[in-house]
């Protein structure tokens, strides 16, 4: 049995039908044809005839767009996607950035001018403390040494005699004291000679590797002027970094810390090795030291890491992503949830009220207004209202 939903329509229906049949014309003719006869009338009927044919098919889909409608009742309703908010560990971070520095990075001076007649080291090469790096020229010193040593020598001799006799009561106390002053000042200018020496021998500082040797060998080199060349330990690295001070509360010495250094996609867990005790009046921040553990040796001075410190952490929260939270005309922040029928696949949409915390990474804390195990909207929470019935296509 076929249902008529608009009489109005089926009347007008029947009488386009009654109009079309009493149009004079030729039915044959196409459109082009009749352009081209140049017949005014009949152009002009077939025109009235296309218009009530396009006015007969605008009523049937009419007709069947108002049975489409009776007949499923769920063609308007909103597609959503949904996600059941468990409670979870949230914890937030502290974010900062900061450039890795080493104090075991030396470049090496001459103390004395000379030749550099010698480069024992190459770059690369991994050195210990105290190792010969290179040698400078001593002009001659090395004999003038050798005579100071045998006066030195004889002095000591002499003043050993004197000593005994003096012991035994025999000769004066000025021999004694003349042999003793003689003895002592050849000493000392041996041990200063010797100093002078030693500064000729350019040493390692500390264990580390040579980066760079910018003295050439033959060159004439001067103190505190002449770089001779550069010393790395890659074995105790640090990060510095300034951090705001409204975070003085969250940092402490010992702290856990991560460190993502992007250039090599790798993250290490250290720890926080000093706090400073002074706030910069100019950026309001106060720097930490972080140290860097470098067992490979692929983490290099100056290279960039991103910081992240953890400055709360809360267990069983209600977490939530930051994109489905809406806010209304009064500041107040809310989200969508969803109250299912008992087919699981459609239901009616709540607006919620909420309360957040702190956000990390897009999620949000909702510390009031959402009770465990809630089902909020996620997909389509845009595009629905309070009370209205919705279609869930996946969850």
């Amino acid at each position: 049995m076929i249902k008529i939903y608009n009489k109005s329509a089926s009347i007008l229906v029947f009488g386009s039908i009654a109009l079309l049949t009493s149009c004079g014309g030729n039915p044959e003719l196409s459109v082009e044809q009749l352009v081209a006869q140049g017949d005014l009338t009949a152009i002009r009927e077939k025109r009235n005839t296309l218009l009530l044919e396009q006015q007969e098919r605008s009523n049937q889909l009419q007709l069947l767009d108002e049975a489409i409608a009776d007949l499923s009742k769920e063609q308007y309703l909103p597609l959503i996607s949904t996600l059941k908010v468990e409670p979870r560990v949230f914890q937030h971070f502290i974010d900062l950035q900061g450039s890795v520095a080493t104090r075991e990075d030396v470049v090496v001076f001459s103390e004395m001018s000379g030749t550099l007649y010698q480069i024992v080291v190459s770059e690369g090469q991994r050195v210990a403390k105290g190792a010969i790096l290179a040698k400078i020229d001593d002009g001659g010193m090395s004999q003038r040494r050798a005579q100071l040593a045998i006066q030195m020598n004889l002095a000591k001799t002499s003043f050993e005699k004197q000593e005994r006799l003096w012991n035994q009561g025999i000769g004066s106390e000025m021999q004694f004291l003349q042999a003793k002053a003689n003895y002592e000042a050849q000493l000392e200018g041996l041990k200063q000679l010797d100093s002078q020496l030693k500064k000729t021998v350019i040493t390692a500082p500390f264990s580390g590797v040579i980066d760079d040797i910018m003295a050439q060998q033959g060159s004439v080199v001067y103190p505190g002027q002449s770089p001779i060349m550069r010393i790395i330990n890659l074995q105790n690295m640090y990060i510095e970094a300034e951090v705001p001070e409204r975070h003085l509360s969250a940092i402490a010495k010992g702290a856990t810390v991560e460190v993502f250094f992007p250039i090599l996609n790798r993250s290490v867990n250290t720890t926080i090795k000093q706090v400073g005790q002074y706030i910069n009046q100019a950026n309001r921040t106060f720097k930490i030291e972080i140290a860097v553990p470098n067992l490979d040796g692929m983490i290099k001075p100056n290279l960039t890491g991103r910081i992240k410190i953890s400055d709360y952490t809360k267990e069983n929260a209600l977490v939530v992503p930051l994109s489905v939270i809406s806010e209304n005309g009064e500041s107040e922040q809310f989200v969508y949830t969803v109250t299912k029928s008992e087919d699981q696949e459609r239901g009616v949409a709540e607006r919620r009220v909420i309360t957040t915390g702190l956000i990390q990474d897009g999620k949000v804390e909702v510390l009031s207004g959402l009770e465990p195990h809630a089902e909020i909207i996620t997909e389509g929470a845009r595009n629905v209202r309070a009370g209205q019935a919705v279609q869930i296509i996946y969850q």
